[in-house]
């Protein structure tokens, strides 16, 4: 307590009235809301120059990547070892993590110490010093003969190329050792440990100690994203995204920044806010100029500052009657730790504390002088913890805008003496924070254990990525096709379309490689008013197209879109057709032409056998139709006989196409070299114009027609067993017509949502994915549907939008590692889908140019289907294997833009025009 006499003279207006006077004459360092708000934009703006490859070189506030690239997820085990080294002495632990059922830590260390002559001496001298330590602490615990992963604190300033390579810039904190500036440390001391031969680690992870922190703090709270150091010198880190680190070409996932923030302003970007007094610190200081922002907040400093203000007010007469003492002047006399005593909520306590002061400095301090003293403690760490909440909020707002978050919830783990030994500090930065962040929600972490114990779990968290990253790869391995096995399924393409078009093997092919009756493409005279209707999906076209002749390329067309409802789809083929005529009986009254009777094309896009170009069996229904009555019959008679049924307007019916023949008629319509049809959308198919001499099942060697290949059910007689993997199967299985079509459940986009959904839940099972919890809608079938491949894998959709993906899924805890992890599995899905089609088409096209003996052969192919279209790399990879696998063939991709309808009333057209030429 202060002494009686002096506690005699304390009343509050005498409290109040020194203290008006310090505010007064301490008025630059009190910093308002909104210089503190301007602090914390200029921060932001010094984190974008650090984080941009092109500022970066100049930029004061480094932003250095760490390679540290997830915080603990709670399912860590293992036994690690970790250094700590940040002073003169260093800790070696023993760390072991437990996940069964509950977290649990067990930690074994022993400190040791750093001599003064190899803090100065060598770098092989100090590295062999910790070897030395390291061989003794294994030795202790009987462990010499075991290689256990180890994690390196090294809390001085460096520059990581890879999470287990660190350079130091600059040995700070009174180290000197020679030969170790410019080198990895890593490589230092694995050198030092192979020296002496009798014993191993396997050093996995080198971080500094506010990385350490963070990853301590984040084992216990899954939130935590940010460290904080406030001690002898601070500094912060944070998880980035890493699409905004630029040094790094990598644009998926997260990873640790080391912000380095005690050198914001060292460019000047401080200035104003600086007063005569920092100026002054950091002219006496071992490295002016330098870490300025440090200068004004840390431990190394503010007791240094509180004495540099004690001295000018002594010598301008407003404190101790203007007389100083040799201890006053002497640097380094007013120790940070003095500030913790005298800056207390109890100001009896404070005043007490300053009095103690004060007198071991010699001096003779009134209670006024006390008073003062205290108050101008207050302002100095006030405005530590102030500045100190300005760039913590600077690094809260960049998350937060990272993952467009309305409000963040997040952790910061914070360490260092001043934090933890300052109560009135920490308060002050905590109500800061929330002041100019209200739309966060923060929770402040102390870290109780250190950063020797970050390491052990950085090195944890890498030993499981590591195994997690191994099997995962393992799992998508087997969904990644070598050149020799696209080569392959070239080949077997190859013989199954042989076998379709042989009369002998015919029967038992798997692709049927169908006559369509289609002789010719488009020549240009064409003319008249064409009726078509478009069916190969849940919904149906009619449309009317008008063909001008003597103008190419000029086609008018009308359509309209009718859905056909589920119980209609499988229910009997009657309820069906009568429904489809009643759709056309629709669209004839809405264009005025009730009773019309027009020539009609009908692309009828499911498989089908052809003797004529006016008649379509159909052999099966696929996607998903079931209507009875209707396999194994005429689908023109099915549709004559609807109409008929009605009464009400008769039609032409010339052509029955599927729709891929409709999509190479559209093309060849606008490029004559168009000869092959291709279609990616909910089902797969193709066809192309092949030889008369070889189509067997029809009569005549003259000329050519188009072949319906009917390639999704390549694959049906095991040609594809040995590509397929576990989540093929399931998805055929679970399929409405298991172990048919084969091919077309492996590229077509009916089948791949589904495909990506069972690898997420064979991950989760595991515990390779969303933390091992499953949610129940994606356990429900077809949930992911194919646009969500698309979607995910636009390369403009950020990471966060592929979480709104994952909540749609009732994946609501999804992290941003997630996120990477379903764009990887989707991008491996559709690649390998791309690659099939690429092969199924070399073999197409090669058979083309083999047919015409040519050596270098030029052909359009023809294409639609939604998966083609709207898919970012569905197309370029598909093209890449084509080129590859057929180096002889030119080809060039046409999409369809009117669909295959347009393609029927062509095809319809061009009859009308043959029969009319037959005619005269």
């Amino acid at each position: 307590m202060l002494a009686s006499s002096l506690l005699a003279n304390y009343c509050t207006e005498l409290h109040d009235d020194q203290t008006h006077k310090v505010d007064k004459y301490l008025k630059i360092l009190q910093l308002s809301d909104e210089t503190l708000m301007d602090v914390s934009i200029r921060f932001r703006r010094e984190m974008d120059k650090g984080l941009c490859k092109d500022t970066n070189p100049s930029a004061a506030v480094k932003m250095l990547p760490t390679f540290v690239l997830s915080t603990p997820d709670g399912t860590e085990q293992g036994e690690f070892l970790a250094l700590d080294l940040g002073g003169a002495n260093f800790r070696v632990l023993l760390v072991k993590v437990m996940a069964d059922g509950e977290q649990k830590v067990e930690m074994e260390n022993q400190i040791y110490d750093i001599p003064e002559h190899l803090m100065r001496g060598s770098g092989t001298e100090l590295f062999d010093h910790i070897a030395n330590c390291l061989a003794n602490f294994l030795e202790k615990l009987g462990m010499k003969d075991r290689k256990l992963p180890l994690g390196f604190t090294f809390s001085f300033p460096c520059q990581q190329t890879k999470l287990d390579e660190s350079v130091l810039l600059s040995w700070t904190k009174a180290f000197k050792s020679s030969g170790v500036e410019g080198k990895d440390v890593v490589s230092l001391l694995r050198k030092s440990i192979k020296k002496r031969g009798d014993f191993d680690v396997d050093i996995l992870a080198v971080i500094n100690d506010t990385v350490g922190t963070m990853m301590t703090c984040g084992y216990d709270d899954h939130l935590c994203e940010i460290g904080l150091i406030v001690g002898t010198g601070t500094n912060a880190c944070y998880m980035e995204q890493m699409r905004n680190i630029e040094l790094l070409d990598v644009d998926e996932g997260r990873m640790c920044v080391n912000t380095e923030w005690g050198a914001f302003g060292d460019d000047g970007a401080l200035e104003d806010l600086r007063t005569d007094i920092d100026r002054e610190i950091d002219a006496g200081s071992l490295n002016p100029g330098k870490q300025l922002f440090e200068k004004m907040i840390s431990g190394m400093y503010m007791g240094e500052l509180v004495r540099l203000i004690l001295v000018r007010m002594t010598k301008e007469k407003l404190l101790f009657q203007a007389k100083t003492t040799a201890e006053l002047l002497t640097t380094g006399s007013f120790k940070t730790s003095y500030i913790y005593g005298i800056d207390n909520e109890n100001n009896e306590e404070g005043l007490a504390s300053a009095e103690k002061v004060l007198r071991g400095l010699n001096l003779d301090p009134s209670v006024e002088d006390c008073i003062a003293t205290q108050r101008v403690c207050q302002i100095v760490s006030t405005r530590a913890a102030h500045l100190c909440a300005a760039t913590l909020v600077a690094v809260l707002r960049q998350i937060r805008d990272n993952k467009a978050a309305e409000k963040l919830r997040t952790t910061i783990g914070v360490d260092g003496s001043v934090y933890k030994n300052h109560p009135e500090f920490s308060r002050r930065l905590h109500k800061m924070v929330r002041r100019l962040v209200p739309d966060c929600d923060v929770r402040f972490l102390q870290s109780q254990c250190g950063s020797g114990k970050g390491a052990a779990m950085v090195t944890a968290v890498a030993y499981r990525l590591a195994a997690q990253n191994a099997e995962r790869q393992r799992i998508l391995d087997t969904m990644c096709l070598s050149r020799e096995q696209l080569l392959e399924v070239k080949r077997r393409m190859s013989e199954e379309m042989v076998r379709g078009l042989s009369k002998q093997t015919h029967e038992q092919a798997s692709v049927k490689m169908l006559p369509a009756y289609v002789r010719s493409t488009p020549d240009g005279t064409e003319h008249g008013d064409f009726l078509a209707l478009d069916l190969g999906g849940s919904s149906f076209r009619v449309l009317l197209v008008q063909v001008q002749s003597g103008q190419r390329h000029k086609v008018k067309m009308h359509q309209k879109i009718y859905s056909i409802p589920q119980e209609t789809m499988q229910g009997t083929g009657e309820e069906l057709f009568d429904h489809i005529v009643d759709c056309i009986a629709a669209f004839l009254e809405y264009m005025g032409m009730r009773g019309a009777s027009l020539p009609l094309g009908f692309t009828f896009s499911f498989p089908c056998h052809q003797s004529r170009l006016d008649q379509g069996i159909l052999l099966k229904w696929t996607k998903g139709f079931k209507a009875s009555g209707c396999e194994g019959h005429d689908v023109i008679l099915l549709l004559k006989d609807a109409v008929r049924r009605r009464q009400e307007f008769d039609l032409n019916f010339v052509a029955v196409v599927n729709d891929t023949v409709g999509t190479m008629m559209t093309c060849g319509y606008e490029d004559p070299k168009c000869e092959v049809g291709l279609i990616v959308g909910t089902g797969t198919n193709a066809c192309y114009m092949e030889e008369m001499k070889n189509i067997e099942l029809v009569e005549g060697n003259e000329g050519r027609m188009s072949i319906n290949m009917e390639w999704g059910a390549f694959g049906d007689n095991g040609e594809l067993d040995d590509f397929c993997t576990q989540f093929d199967h399931i998805v055929d299985d679970t399929s409405n017509n298991p172990r048919k079509q084969r091919y077309e459940k492996m590229i077509s986009g009916m089948y791949l949502g589904e495909i990506v959904r069972n690898v997420l839940i064979d991950f989760t099972s595991k515990g390779l994915l969303f933390r091992g919890k499953l949610s129940e809608r994606l356990k429900t079938r077809g949930i992911f549907v194919t646009k969500f491949l698309s979607q995910i894998e636009s390369d403009r959709l950020a990471m966060r939008q592929i979480r709104s993906i994952l909540q749609h899924l009732g994946l609501t805890g999804s992290t941003i590692d997630d996120s990477v992890l379903v764009k990887e599995v989707c991008s491996v899905v559709a690649r390998r889908a791309a690659q099939l089609c690429g092969a199924g088409l070399a073999a197409v096209v090669d058979r083309m140019r083999e047919n015409r003996n040519l050596n270098q052969f030029s052909v359009t192919v023809g294409v639609d289907g939604t998966l083609y279209k709207t898919h970012p790399h569905f197309s370029s990879i598909m093209q890449e294997t084509l080129q590859d696998l057929a180096p002889q063939c030119h080809v060039t991709f046409q999409k369809s833009e009117d669909g295959s309808g347009k393609g029927a009333a062509l095809i319809t057209a061009v009859a009308c025009r043959i029969k009319s030429e037959g005619q005269h």
